[in-house]
């Protein structure tokens, strides 16, 4: 059922490091999207100190809001419905935001709905590319790393999960080895535009196994060792980029191909499968380039947001909060923020092939 009386929708997301604020109409429109980042912290402590993200949360979330009023041309009382991020995330963010919609939403007497953060990157093709049920969904950041069929609202099944590490951990963590700055997953992108993709023989952890799930914590290991037994210079650090990079993005395609085929037999279709990828890792533009590859090769139909809407927005959280208004109603205001929160509840892991998982990760 369509809630009608719901025209401007306003998302926070404090989840990570970002404190994002956007306002999406009912219709699709992005009306705006304002993002305060703390990169100035990561380059000072070397990454996110959680209590630090919190308090700037704390900091920045009323300049946010009032920025992304003035941008959208509103005043706080033309909102129709407040939503936050609720979980999965640092949870002294998310409690700040969470507060904060609570408290705008009792003030203003709106309904208030709670978002799962991987729920706001899953439904974002919804908003920019109106795109149908059902669809597979490469879900690819800091934090996560999944491929879960999206087969109607609600309604999630995960395919694939990593054993260990996310893909944009093993950027990040390979950008701070090479001390070249934060965000490390565009600086390992910018950089290996000039570098040689196959100078380094990097691994490919649970490359054409038949065990569905990704593992990085192995390549980290690799890519440690490969950089300390190297003199490093411009170049070698421009073709240690392209390396990772390529290993990452040859081990998100090949686990995509996998799920791909399984997709299909779930869905038992006629119609194009399609595929969308989402997260902050789906910015960059080598992996889009390999991705869109694999679809024209398995006759599948990409999608993937504009690269503002990939890494943590507010914009996702009210479009994701509106379509769960419209299916479930508002958030009742004692929710309790959540650290943890899966996408889908019920989903267990599938029993790896390779049970072997030490310090240089799963065997494959």
């Amino acid at each position: 059922m369509i809630k009608n009386n719901c025209k401007n929708i306003l998302g926070i997301e404090t989840s990570c490091d970002d404190t994002a604020i956007g306002i999406v109409t009912s219709e699709k429109n992005i009306l705006a999207n304002i993002v305060i980042n703390q990169n100035s912290n990561l380059t000072k402590y070397g990454g996110i100190i959680p209590e630090l993200a919190a308090r700037d949360h704390l900091s920045n979330i009323d300049y946010a809001i009032h920025g992304a009023l003035n941008e959208a041309e509103l005043e706080l009382q033309d909102i129709d419905l407040i939503t936050a991020t609720g979980g999965p995330g640092l949870i002294g963010g998310v409690i700040v935001g969470t507060v904060f919609a609570k408290s705008l939403a009792m003030s203003l007497d709106r309904p208030y709905v709670a978002v799962n953060h991987l729920e706001g990157h899953a439904l974002t093709a919804r908003l920019t590319d109106n795109i149908k049920y059902p669809y597979l969904l490469l879900l690819v950041s800091g934090g996560h790393t999944q491929i879960i069929s999206v087969l109607e609202y609600g309604k999630y099944v995960r395919l694939s999960s990593t054993l260990d590490d996310a893909a944009g951990e093993t950027f990040d963590k390979a950008a701070k080895i090479l001390d070249i700055g934060f965000p490390g997953g565009p600086m390992i992108e910018k950089m290996a535009i000039d570098g040689d993709p196959k100078s380094f023989n990097l691994p490919k952890p649970m490359y054409n196994s038949k065990n569905p799930n990704f593992s990085f914590s192995g390549l980290k290991t690799a890519f440690n060792q490969t950089v300390t037994r190297n003199k490093l210079n411009k170049t070698v650090v421009k073709n240690l980029c392209a390396s990772i990079q390529k290993s990452i993005s040859d081990c998100l395609v090949d686990r995509t191909k996998f799920a791909i085929s399984k997709f299909k037999k779930m869905i038992d279709s006629e119609s194009k499968v399609r595929l969308v990828v989402a997260g902050g890792v789906a910015s960059n533009l080598y992996i889009r380039q390999e991705l869109k590859k694999l679809c024209f090769e398995t006759n599948v139909l990409f999608f993937a947001p504009p690269l503002d809407l990939c890494t943590d927005n507010g914009a996702m959280i009210a479009w994701a909060g509106y379509e769960k208004y419209n299916h479930e109603g508002k958030t009742n205001l004692d929710f309790k923020p959540r650290p943890r929160w899966p996408l889908d509840p019920e989903a267990h892991y599938i029993n790896p092939i390779h049970t072997k998982i030490g310090k240089s990760g799963v065997k494959a």
